[in-house]
């Protein structure tokens, strides 16, 4: 096997799966609606991102650091519209759990 194939094969990897992050970017600042975004999906993402990064950086592979640290800042970005959005909604918003006020009338 070529020396440069892994290398080659890591970067497309990389490029499609950091790419799949930009349309829910894109999506939830325009719309500012995250309601079907889960934040622990997220949380969980975002922690992955990091220790692949870390990983990258031990055994030195360029791929795995730079394309890990890309869906890091991308994921980090929708994990924070999320919970701005959450408590922007809680503040002054009627949950659903709440109940509704008696009428009178």
């Amino acid at each position: 096997m070529p020396e440069w194939l892994p290398t080659v094969l890591a970067t497309i990897a990389g490029l499609l799966s950091t790419s799949s992050f930009i349309p829910q970017v894109v999506k939830a600042w325009r719309e500012r609606d995250t309601r079907a975004i889960s934040k622990h999906m997220y949380v969980v993402t975002v922690t992955a991102f990091v220790l692949w990064s870390a990983y990258g950086f031990l055994i030195g592979s360029w791929p795995v650091m730079a394309f890990n640290l890309l869906s890091l800042v991308l994921s980090a970005t929708i994990l924070v519209f999320k919970i701005r959005n959450d408590r922007g909604k809680s503040s002054g918003a009627r949950t659903p759990r709440e109940p509704a006020m008696a009428r009178t009338g």
